[in-house]
């Protein structure tokens, strides 16, 4: 599908959108230190208002707090101590949502802050409320902005970069399109060209340019693209694009040529299968031999325990397993029926000999086929 046709039959009609900001785009630098960027912020929430007034739904996901905390306390450099990273994100948080409020409330809305760790997408039923919330906060008029909560976050509860955290969020909401605002122009060739479509994010991996992360960042192309990968996976679309831009998502959902556009997979997943396939970081990996493999890639087949060769990490029943093939490539990830001392005991077993390895009957799947999702479809 062409670039143009994907802006014109995803974008135009979106009516919910996941808008990620970065640091760059937010802070601007002064001879008296980091600043945060006002007019950027007034910019930016003149265009959720007037996409709101077109009848859809914004989530914004805003980064900056650290070099906002810098600013007030009048530090030059981001800090590298965890516990003063997470003072002076508490601090610039809070004036961010200030501007971002005194920004809203000039155009008739509110903003509603939504702090999170990883850890909240692990969880099925704070996953839930997560999206419920946004939902909510879209019924009273305010407009979601989320942030990684920096000031609880340790590292293994880290998204480590909000592209992330867009992501994840674009997928727990259903959103149409995840738009990733960044100080360059689109992911770029070699020649320093934009991009226009990319169809396999895998493929565009070599186009990542790590020297992208700016002073006050923790991100880069690369995180973005991860994100993509996420967002297309499930069947959306996503975008980056120029922040700088006076009316760049006015012009994205009026079908304009900007930035890059990632084409989504043919399939859509549901909410369940997001959060399984995508979403919750898995507890355990199993590795398939090349018939298993086939059988659930191919024809769609329950992941059975006489295809397992190795079984890895600690695990207990109901948690989510990466399912690996036998080159070690990523190929699914499930709800398992079995702890990981289970496994370990019926791994390459037929599941007439469970009951005697277990003790008690067993499940004639290790992953049932409606609990698994098929990666890179």
């Amino acid at each position: 599908m062409p670039s143009t046709e994907i802006r014109q039959s995803v974008l135009v009609p979106a009516r919910r959108l996941v808008v990620k900001v970065g640091s760059a785009l937010l802070t601007r630098e002064t001879d008296a230190g980091p600043g945060v960027d006002t007019a950027m912020i007034g910019r930016l929430i003149g265009q959720v208002a007037q996409l709101r007034k077109q009848g859809r739904e914004v989530v914004l996901v805003c980064s900056g707090a650290i070099a906002a905390g810098c600013a007030e306390l009048g530090l030059h450099q981001r800090p590298t101590d965890v516990a003063e990273l997470q003072a002076v994100a508490a601090i610039g948080q809070r004036r961010l949502m200030a501007l971002l409020h005194t920004a809203a409330k000039r155009r008739g809305l509110s903003a509603g802050q939504m702090l999170l760790t990883r850890g909240d997408f692990d969880d099925r039923a704070r996953f839930l409320n997560i999206r419920n919330c946004a939902a909510k906060l879209h019924e009273l008029g305010a407009v979601p902005v989320l942030n990684e909560n920096d000031t609880v976050a340790v590292e293994e509860l880290r998204f480590g970069d909000n592209d992330l955290l867009a992501a994840l969020m674009a997928n727990a909401v259903r959103a149409d399109a995840l738009v990733l605002l960044t100080s360059v122009s689109g992911l770029l060739d070699e020649n320093g060209g934009v991009i226009d479509r990319v169809d396999s994010v895998l493929d565009a991996q070599q186009h990542a340019r790590i020297d992208m992360k700016t002073r006050w960042g923790s991100g880069g192309m690369k995180t973005k693209l991860d994100a993509a990968r996420l967002v297309t996976e499930a069947g959306e679309v996503a975008v980056i694009a120029p922040g700088s831009g006076k009316n760049v998502l006015l012009d994205l959902v009026a079908g304009k040529k900007i930035g890059t556009v990632f084409a989504p997979a043919d399939r859509k997943l549901d909410s369940r299968q997001r959060w399984i396939g995508l979403t919750a970081r898995p507890a355990g990996a199993v590795s398939l031999d090349d018939g298993a493999a086939r059988a659930v890639r191919k024809r769609g087949k329950s992941l059975l325990a006489s295809g397992i060769t190795e079984v890895t990490g600690r695990f207990d029943r109901g948690d989510v397993l990466l399912v690996r093939d036998s080159q070690g490539k990523e190929l699914a990830r499930g709800l398992t029926n079995y702890s990981a001392d289970e496994l370990t005991l019926i791994k390459g077993k037929r599941s007439d000999q469970f009951a005697k390895l277990l003790g008690r009957e067993g499940y004639a799947a290790v992953i049932h086929r409606d609990n698994l999702v098929v990666l890179g479809a």
